[in-house]
């Protein structure tokens, strides 16, 4: 038996197979889990083929987290395939390029907003429309974060928008714990995924990163990354909530250049 036997688990972000999101529910399905998948618009075709190459075959649920209509089907669409859920897992992020690439002093609100909107204030979004699934099942809400707490080049709005992510991750965590749902977050080091090359700039970031982790970090592997999540969402953390694990060779800890 795997430590998610039995968990039923959302798995939004499924676009590529060098993703987090896929490794998420690969490994969810080998522990055991029952995994769906949400996708929309063209993006739905991307994520079913990427889907076949997982373990078992997965249903896919229709999710735009901008749409006050998908997010108030959702529940209905998941209880198609699963009765509850265990976890859900927040994969989404997205800001426009003109919030990237060192312009954050003339970024308009236009492009901000829908940097907030998407990779931000879609947690509570998402995890408000799937409360109904796993209220009172000590369930996980687990969002992927990159570290926050300082400024990275190019990143940006980006940025601030992890940085609104992470505080909107304790405030989930303080008014959704009382009703059995935990939130966290896992903060990631940079991983070259697809999303990862739409930043500019984003490649100076494995040399520095290879160079200050004191246990290493491989840019190409999403799969420690992928193993936190799953771990966080097996019965291992039941009294974890308003947390920020990283998994990222231990740079968040170092000082220096």
């Amino acid at each position: 038996m795997g430590i998610l036997e039995g968990k039923n688990i959302l798995v939004t972000g499924v676009l590529t197979d060098s993703s987090i999101a896929f490794h998420v529910a690969r490994l969810a399905q080998e522990q055991g889990a029952n995994v769906v998948l949400s996708s929309f618009g063209r993006a739905a075709g991307i994520t079913k083929r990427i889907s076949q190459r997982l373990p078992q075959e997965v249903p896919i649920v229709q999710l735009d987290v901008t749409s006050k209509e998908d997010l108030d089907n959702l529940a209905d669409a998941v209880r198609e395939h699963v009765p509850y859920l265990d976890g859900v897992l927040h994969s989404i992020a997205f800001a426009p390029e003109a919030a990237l690439g060192g312009n954050f002093l003339n970024t308009e609100w236009d492009d901000v907003k829908v940097a907030l909107e998407i990779s931000a204030f879609s947690l509570k979004s998402l995890a408000m429309a799937c409360l109904p699934l796993m209220e009172g099942r000590n369930a996980q809400v687990l969002g992927l974060d990159f570290d926050a707490t300082v400024t990275w080049p190019f990143y940006d709005w980006m940025g601030v928008s992890k940085a609104a992510l992470e505080s909107t991750c304790r405030y989930l965590a303080r008014d959704l714990g009382p009703k059995g749902v935990k939130v966290n977050l896992v903060a990631a080091g940079p991983l070259f995924t697809t999303a990862a090359k739409g930043i500019p700039g984003f490649d100076t970031f494995g040399p520095m990163w290879q160079r200050r982790a004191p246990i290493g970090w491989d840019t190409g592997d999403c799969v420690p990354t992928a193993k936190a999540c799953v771990a966080l969402f097996s019965d291992w953390f039941p009294a974890t909530t308003g947390e920020i694990i990283h998994v990222d060779g231990g740079v968040h800890s170092q000082g220096g250049p």
